[in-house]
């Protein structure tokens, strides 16, 4: 499933390749595509023809772009685990993608398509609200307006109006463990399981360490491990392990070549050399050295 850093590559994109056009047409192949748009595909055609994307913004995984002239409402994009935003410069050149699902015809000749295997992703044209704390609703748009669809989720690490001393201790009053807490997108967005696993190796954390007994210094090596990793991963384009993420030019990224222990179960910790441990997490797998990062006795 795309994270943060595979999202913010195709906002990154979209904010360049996109931005500035006008929607000439909507195509609709997929109904279930914008099964939560609640007019159906007449009436989002309806909401989007004639209009301008004026930003492309994102708040951990929620992609959305605002619509001109009033810009109270925008285009949400949610990839699920699969979905890719495709600009294409000629659509009459190379055939449609087999999983094409919507296409938006721009006005400079060119589409962004909507393509999406596994179909857990969406589209649908909603209303913006305003931030509760008065700050831009997310990365890529100044105004202080965020979907209600993603009202409820909090900011994520890599939001410049985050307020850092506060996630610290909210996540040190959650009772919890720190994997399950990095995970809540109710205390900060966008952080899946790759990069909780590796942000965690970097801090020296085991996955299963109470929240409450968290120090505010390896609170704050968690943050910082999370964040670091992912700002790695944005530098090489996010991580793929197949054809299912690509950017909006439908390149892959390549951070699933730095992984030191997501995926590694049975090598050894580059950092001490103990063998990466592979357990059981929520109905997914945590990875992490038995010895770098050592659960707290009781």
């Amino acid at each position: 499933m795309p994270e943060l850093p595979e999202v913010e590559t195709v906002r990154d994109g979209l904010e360049r390749h996109v931005v500035g056009r006008r929607v000439a047409g909507v195509e609709v192949r997929r109904p279930a595509s914008i099964r939560r748009h609640l007019g159906g595909a007449a009436d989002l055609t309806g909401r989007l023809v004639g209009r301008e994307f004026t930003a492309a913004a994102r708040r951990g995984k929620f992609l959305w772009l605002p619509l001109g002239p009033d810009g109270d409402d925008a285009l949400l994009a949610h990839l699920g685990m699969s979905g890719q935003l495709l600009v294409r410069a000629d659509p009459s050149e190379g055939g449609d993608h087999r999983h094409l699902r919507v296409r938006l015809f721009l006005d400079d000749g060119g589409t962004l398509d909507f393509v999406d295997q596994r179909t857990f992703g969406h589209l649908a044209v909603v209303d913006l609200e305003p931030t509760v704390d008065g700050r831009p609703g997310g990365a890529g748009s100044p105004a202080a307006l965020v979907p209600s669809p993603a009202a409820h989720i909090a900011r994520d690490l890599l939001d410049p109006a985050l307020d850092r001393d506060a996630l610290t201790r909210a996540l040190r009053r959650k009772r919890t463990v720190v994997k399950r807490a990095l995970l809540d997108q109710t205390l900060m967005s966008g952080v899946g399981n790759i990069y909780a696993d590796e942000g965690l190796w970097r801090a020296q954390v085991h996955p299963e360490h109470p929240t409450p007994d968290l120090s505010v210094e390896q609170a704050h090596r968690v943050l910082d491990g999370v964040t670091a990793v992912m700002r790695e991963a944005l530098r090489q384009g996010g991580t793929s392990f197949d054809a299912l993420y690509v950017n909006v030019n439908g390149a892959s990224g390549y951070f699933d070549r730095s992984l030191v222990v997501y995926g590694q179960g049975g090598r050894a910790c580059p950092r001490c050399g103990a063998p990466v441990v592979r357990s059981t997490f929520m109905n997914r797998s945590s990875h992490f050295c038995p010895v770098c990062q050592p659960l707290p006795s009781s």
